[in-house]
């Protein structure tokens, strides 16, 4: 049985798609960009200041869930830019801190609404 997962603490879908989903032990969180939920409007600055409100928008997720980011097993990361890599990594490095999860990191042309990154989770639930 599936589970929707909803929240006014991350922003809105903006697509025929679900912010995220239980599956049994699982939440899989749909990308998240550096949109402010409270306002619909993007963190305008640099890859830090744009990571930082991704991963505020990915912990409003997880609350949603029940579970934090200790519970994150997989995390799919997208930048515009590799060159910004360093600086993502110290914004990315401050949430998940004892056993950091297993992780892709790509290089994309463009994203949505033409961001510099975009990050979604894999949680387990227990």
């Amino acid at each position: 049985m599936l589970k929707k997962i909803s929240t006014e603490k991350a922003p809105a879908a903006i697509g025929p798609y679900s912010q995220g989903i239980i599956a049994g032990d699982f939440l899989f969180a749909s990308g998240q960009i550096p949109i402010i939920p409270e306002t619909g409007e993007l963190a305008e600055g640099d890859i830090k200041v744009q990571a930082e409100q991704v991963m505020k928008n990915i912990g409003a997720l997880l609350e949603a869930a029940g579970v934090s980011y200790e519970n994150v097993v997989k995390t799919g990361c997208f930048l515009t830019d590799m060159g910004d890599f360093g600086a993502f990594n110290e914004v990315y490095a401050k949430y998940f801190t004892d056993t950091p999860p297993a992780r892709s990191c790509v290089a994309v042309k463009t994203l949505p609404k033409n961001v510099l990154c975009e990050v979604e989770v894999i949680a387990y639930l227990k």
